[in-house]
């Protein structure tokens, strides 16, 4: 599986956490497959991280 930048993970999470957008919205936003959208999601819940996340994250 190729990875997302970090931008593009950013924006994924922008749009959930912010805008509450569905998984397919974003997905069709960012142009990526939802699966992409849900696993990117699934391992943020995971990572004891909070939104926004800090700027020294990259």
């Amino acid at each position: 599986m190729k990875r997302l930048p970090m931008r593009k993970i950013r924006e994924v999470l922008r749009l959930k956490f912010e805008h509450n957008l569905s998984e397919r919205k974003i997905a069709r936003s960012c142009n990526i497959s939802r699966s992409t959208v849900k696993d990117y999601l699934a391992r943020f819940s995971v990572s004891e991280l909070s939104w926004p996340l800090p700027d020294t994250l990259d």
